[in-house]
């Protein structure tokens, strides 16, 4: 795949411009991946998801590729734009980085979200027997031929409510620090001054804090003997959630190209 190609994708108008800056990553479950550019681009150069394996040699040299093509559109850019990229104070960037990201990483969200995704490994590690001794239950109906289909559409709501869980378990802070590394939008939280963007990565971290909220509900209902820590779970969500909707109070209505807008198009 080389630049033109790429730009002639980009120009395409099936697919809908930025929908891939505020998603979920999860491209397996999104119904929108035939109108999405990275996708595109990643099926063209990788194919089946099974190729994406990392002891596979040909995904890491495809992967290559991909990274200096874009490296050399980006410098093309940058030239095209008069931007003498030798001259940049490199340590000074850097410093500014790190700056920023030590900044966004003692901010209260961003501590509560790592919070949680230490919290989801400790219960998952604690109530393994739960799921051991569900399971063999769930066995021993289905052995006595009781059950029906109900045992197997349990084990599917189980496995997605785990999968839910997991998906945004890390997710909710990585989105919580992009939009916190920009330095006017920590800045001026008091002030409610907030970037657009930075509205749209939290609009997808509430997203993900409502289907994982939902989710520790259905593992509540299957395992009641739990009832407790899952609700210190839910509790804690809740309050991160609520915390994050009145620091960013546009975040809920932030409109995302493609998932909020798919009507109009």
């Amino acid at each position: 795949m080389d630049k033109d190609e790429i730009l002639n994708m980009a120009q395409d108008p099936q697919y809908i411009e930025g929908i891939y800056n505020y998603c979920d990553r999860w491209c397996e479950r999104c119904p929108l991946t035939a109108r999405c550019l990275n996708y595109a681009i990643a099926e063209k150069n990788f194919g089946d998801l099974s190729v994406r394996d990392l002891q596979n040699n040909a995904f890491w040299g495809k992967l290559k590729e991909m990274f200096q093509l874009t490296i050399a559109m980006f410098m093309e850019w940058a030239r095209e734009q008069g931007i003498d990229l030798d001259n940049l104070d490199v340590q000074l960037a850097a410093e500014e980085e790190f700056r920023r990201r030590a900044k966004a990483e003692n901010h209260e969200l961003s501590k509560a979200a790592r919070e949680y995704a230490d919290i989801v490994d400790q219960w998952f590690d604690q109530e393994q027997s739960l799921f051991d001794q569900r399971q063999a239950a769930l066995n021993t109906i289905v052995q006595l031929e009781v059950g029906g289909d109900e045992p197997y559409h349990e084990v599917e709501s189980i496995n997605d409510a785990v999968e839910v869980i997991r998906w945004y378990q890390h997710q909710i802070y990585v989105k919580f620090m992009r939009a916190m590394t920009q330095d006017d939008v920590i800045d001026s939280i008091e002030e409610e001054v907030l970037q657009k963007d930075a509205d749209g990565s939290v609009k997808v971290a509430l997203i993900g804090m409502d289907r994982s909220i939902g989710a520790w509900g259905r593992l509540r209902e299957y395992f009641p003997d739990s009832t407790d820590s899952v609700l210190d779970i839910l509790l804690h969500l809740d309050r991160l959630r609520r915390k994050a909707e009145h620091l960013f109070p546009n975040a809920r209505s932030f409109i995302r190209p493609g998932f909020d807008t798919l009507e109009n198009l």
